[in-house]
């Protein structure tokens, strides 16, 4: 387990449809697994000083989307923050549906994508 400072960190959309559910539980498998500290992007985007301290850090970033919209995305350009990495979850053929719960054999999938897929010095 890596040191909460040097830890990374991720936010993800946690909107309505499937897609943006798919991202949060993405993100909440990272926390869980100890691959990333998930914190709260609502609370960045809604300029919560403990939270905007924490995502303005300087900690590395994974900033999960589930739509092209990329809430999660502006929420932290909103106080100069790029993510060190940016997924958008439209790119890994997620379907974006209101209504309708996330696939968690699809939230399994693409979890295990990104994590293959995570940038080399991420992992270290």
């Amino acid at each position: 387990m890596k040191d909460c400072q040097d830890k990374l960190l991720v936010y993800a959309c946690s909107g309505c449809s499937s897609a943006a559910q798919t991202a949060n539980n993405i993100a909440l498998k990272m926390d869980r697994e100890d691959v990333a500290e998930m914190s709260c992007i609502a609370g960045v985007g809604g300029d919560v000083k403990p939270l905007v301290k924490t995502a303005t850090s300087g900690r590395p970033i994974i900033a999960i989307d589930g739509c092209p919209l990329h809430c999660a995305k502006h929420c932290l350009a909103r106080h100069d923050v790029s993510p060190e990495w940016h997924v958008d979850l439209s790119t890994y053929a997620i379907k974006k549906q209101k209504g309708v719960d996330p696939d968690p054999e699809e939230v399994d999938r693409t979890y295990t994508l990104l994590i293959r897929e995570m940038p080399k010095q991420m992992n270290d």
